[in-house]
């Protein structure tokens, strides 16, 4: 499994699903690339605008993403 987090510097949701997110690296063990939406180079992910961006792969294949600020629980359904 890998999960690609995008984010940004200056995003208040990037900010609040920091805490979140590092309660799922706890919890759960898998790949992470995390980009900055302002520095690098994010195209290949058509992230959008709505930050922060959770994309997960399994099998190198998309299989789902979160967009803006989730709650724990919604990441158990791609990360179990």
């Amino acid at each position: 499994m890998k999960v690609v987090k995008i984010s940004s510097l200056g995003c208040p949701s990037c900010i609040i699903m920091n805490k979140v997110f590092n309660k799922i690296k706890e919890k759960y063990s898998f790949d992470l690339e995390e980009l900055d939406y302002d520095f690098d180079d994010i195209e290949k992910y058509n992230a959008g605008k709505i930050m922060p961006v959770f994309i997960f792969y399994k099998d190198n294949k998309e299989i789902g993403r979160l967009c803006g600020e989730h709650k724990e629980n919604d990441f158990d359904e791609f990360l179990r």
